[in-house]
């Protein structure tokens, strides 16, 4: 499959908003998300691992206030950015759904897998 750009690497600031991009996981619509920690991009699909909600409260809004943490709005759970591991909260010791990324010539593409593909028009 082919590479997909999801925005510049501009639009993804250190422990900023994230941005969120459309992905079909399994043969569901779905909403994927992209954030930068550590100097590194990091992906995943945006379904908390305790109860398939979204994690951000506002869109894009994923890191909790300190900027170490990615947390679920709803359930408060909280995740290492950089692997997606739970760190605390009810899903405690389960990961988000990773999703492989790269970025290039000031570009950030995501990398589609048998699980995460492209929106099927």
């Amino acid at each position: 499959m082919t590479d997909i750009v999801i925005c510049t690497s501009a639009e993804v600031a250190e422990g900023g908003k994230g941005v969120r991009f459309p992905v079909t996981a399994g043969s569901e619509d779905a909403i994927g998300f992209v954030v930068r920690y550590d100097g590194v991009v990091h992906a995943y699909l945006n379904r908390c691992a305790h109860v398939p909600v979204e994690l951000d409260w506002s869109p894009g809004e994923f890191f909790e206030s300190s900027g170490l943490y990615l947390m679920c709005a709803t359930h408060g759970a909280i995740y290492m950015p950089e692997t997606g591991y739970c760190a605390g909260g009810p899903c405690r010791g389960s990961r988000l759904r990773k999703i492989d990324v790269s970025e290039k010539d000031g570009q950030i593409f995501w990398h589609p897998d048998d699980y995460i593909k492209p929106v099927i028009a």
